[in-house]
């Protein structure tokens, strides 16, 4: 057990670096790489389970002290990324199969390393947790419904297909984890420092499938796609960190929303795409999934040398589980 915990510090610590070199993985060995498709969704399930086993009831419990923060922050989840994502494909002309990739990172729910990212910034954890929890729960009715509205008419989407597929793949993983924690807590105590290593792996091994079944497209579109998600990604913290200022919450609630919003659920994104479009329109979800970790450790690098200036009694000072 004590190696297990051991791999799992290590792969918390260097998930930006190992996300990365799935990547280059899959660029070297594409027809190796491009066999490990049918594993993403599978794979994800399995993330998803791992996350619900970090929550509890009073994650929630934020929403009803502090409405409007979950609030701001939920609209700006699923109103910036999703429209920032069909605006950029667009101005970029990027082929129906990108911009539906595109749309779907922005129309996904926060990414579960957001949490990591606020506690290493000094910002609100706790609304962090509670805006990734809800957005999660949302995304079976929320994802398909964007997704329908902005990629609609430029190819067909199956607006039932992409529901269920996140009911199994997302909502049924997390509900049965949060289920279980409640009912066997010290069983789950024990097993949660593990978790990182399952996470961090899974995503790995999602990059480096998708990366590997599009490497011949990579090679030819590649700088303008990674231009394409890193002005997605700088768009989500700068405009959700701004939506948060104009709304007069505190510098550490700017800071959790500003990060939940530019750090998407880029595992849900590549699986749906996968699954329900064609495997280039989960490329820009790998190339997210690489990008957002390095940005994410690079703005909790800066933020972490600045105090929040919070004393807000809800910030939580106690480090949230990595993955």
């Amino acid at each position: 057990m004590s190696v297990l915990r051991r791999a799992a510090d290590f792969v918390g610590s260097w998930f930006a670096l190992l996300v990365l070199l799935g990547g280059v993985v899959g660029m070297l060995l594409p027809g190796a790489t491009s066999t490990l498709s049918p594993a993403i969704t599978p794979l994800l399930g399995v993330i998803m389970f791992g996350m619900g086993l970090t929550l509890r009831a009073r994650d929630f419990s934020l929403v009803l002290r502090r409405p409007w923060a979950v609030l701001i922050g939920l609209v700006a989840q699923y109103l910036v990324m999703p429209l920032a994502g069909w605006a950029i494909g667009s101005a970029f002309g990027f082929s129906a199969a990108l911009l539906a990739g595109m749309i779907l990172v922005g129309s996904t729910p926060g990414g579960t390393a957001s949490n990591v990212v606020v506690y290493l910034s000094r910002g609100h954890v706790a609304l962090s947790v509670t805006m990734t929890s809800v957005s999660t729960l949302l995304a079976p009715l929320l994802t398909p419904l964007l997704v329908l509205w902005l990629a609609g008419s430029s190819l067909p989407v199956d607006f039932i297909g992409l529901f269920w597929s996140i009911v199994k793949v997302v909502l049924i993983p997390v509900v049965l984890g949060i289920a279980i924690r409640a009912a066997l807590p010290r069983l789950v105590e024990r097993v949660l420092p593990l978790l990182p290593l399952v996470s961090v792996l899974g995503i790995v091994v999602v990059v480096a499938a998708v990366v590997g079944a599009n490497a011949s497209t990579l090679a030819s579109v590649g700088a303008l796609l990674l231009l394409a998600v890193v002005l997605h990604n700088a768009f989500g913290l700068l405009l959700g960190y701004g939506a948060a200022r104009l709304a007069g919450l505190d510098e550490a609630s700017r800071r959790a929303i500003g990060v939940e919003v530019g750090m998407q659920n880029s595992g849900l994104a590549a699986s749906l795409a996968t699954a329900h479009f064609t495997p280039l329109a989960a490329l820009p979800a790998a190339l997210f999934s690489v990008w957002h970790n390095l940005s994410g450790a690079a703005v909790a690098s800066f933020w972490s040398r600045r105090p929040s200036g919070s004393e807000d009694p809800d910030t939580e000072t106690t480090e949230p589980a990595r993955g």
